[in-house]
């Protein structure tokens, strides 16, 4: 993986080839002073947000005399740096948008933040609720401070521009989202993105889904992007509709899921040799459940192997039966 691939994974770099294939967003770039903000590790005071209430008054001189324990010289007002003119132009993306977003920078967003948020989501309403996230993201710090990580040519890093960006907000059902790896052109994987449950939609469906994303890929994607090995998320609507949701450069900075980056970057072990329920052997425990269901589909020269997470039925019979084995997804 070269640092090219990784810039042209940027949203700004692939949303004007595929705008009409995926959800309505605004890209606004990211001053500086805002950066710095959102670097500064100190004390967690998000911008823009309203006073807190007042406190309500004491009941007796005690109570009040316990609370002024500090003298006004000695306590230190934490108040966080206002952005005038960046917080007008957010909002007003927010608004076209449909007063809603889901937020991320160039390449990532902060799902691993979700936990802060008052309604624990990534929806959006202001620009506080943008930062409340941003500050409390590994990932977004990542895209900061490592964008290149693994990257393995030695040139000098490109001088980056940050971007903010504002995607309408849609309620995604994750059973309904897969990630799809690409190798010389060709689609070789598919993994459900929510690999921590069983949806029972997806082993029933398994050959119409796959179908669907390769027609898919075959009519908008292929030979479009700008390089030939590259990972996309996609998501799979009621009606069979296929949204592209984004792209991942192809190396271990992107989550291969059900799969390993072992057997993807060499392609010939992206195992698709195997009965639906049977475990292939490896040498040690790798990737997050026991073993997948796979289901192939000729591709050219390639395969496509379907991955979804089993039920807990089949992932006990699985581990019953390899009692002296290892098994991976």
């Amino acid at each position: 993986m070269k640092k090219e691939h990784v810039l042209h994974c940027q949203f700004s770099a692939w949303y004007p080839l595929f705008r009409s294939l995926t959800i309505k967003s605004v890209i606004l770039p990211l001053p500086q002073n805002v950066k710095d903000y959102l670097l500064d590790d100190g004390t967690l005071v998000v911008s823009g947000r309203e006073d807190p209430p007042a406190r309500s008054q004491p009941d007796s001189d005690d109570e009040a005399e316990e609370i002024q324990w500090s003298d006004d010289e000695n306590t230190a007002t934490l108040t966080a740096p206002e952005f005038p003119e960046f917080t007008t132009k957010v909002q007003e993306a927010i608004n076209s948008l449909g007063g809603s977003v889901f937020p991320k920078l160039n390449w990532s967003a902060p799902r691993d933040a979700y936990w802060i948020a008052m309604n624990s989501s990534l929806k959006c309403k202001t620009l506080s609720d943008i930062f409340l996230l941003f500050k409390s993201s590994d990932f977004i710090t990542r895209d900061f401070t490592q964008p290149f990580i693994h990257c393995t040519d030695d040139s000098p890093d490109p001088c980056m521009e940050y971007e903010l960006v504002l995607r309408k907000w849609c309620e995604l059902i994750p059973g309904a989202e897969f990630r799809c790896f690409v190798k010389e052109n060709k689609l070789i994987g598919i993994s459900q993105r929510d690999y921590t449950q069983y949806y029972d939609h997806i082993s029933k469906q398994k050959e119409e889904i796959c179908r669907c994303i390769q027609d898919f890929f075959k009519k908008h994607i292929q030979y479009k992007f700008l390089d030939e090995d590259f990972v996309f998320d996609i998501y799979r609507d009621s009606r069979g509709k296929v949204w592209l949701i984004d792209f991942n450069p192809f190396g271990e900075v992107t989550d291969a899921l059900l799969f390993t980056w072992e057997e993807l970057l060499s392609g010939r072990s992206v195992r698709g040799d195997l009965s639906e329920g049977e475990a292939p052997e490896q040498d040690a425990l790798v990737g997050p459940p026991l073993y997948s269901v796979i289901t192939l589909v000729p591709s050219g020269c390639w395969k496509i192997a379907l991955r979804c997470s089993p039920s807990f039925l089949q992932a006990a019979a699985a581990f019953t039966s390899t009692v002296t084995k290892r098994v991976f997804p």
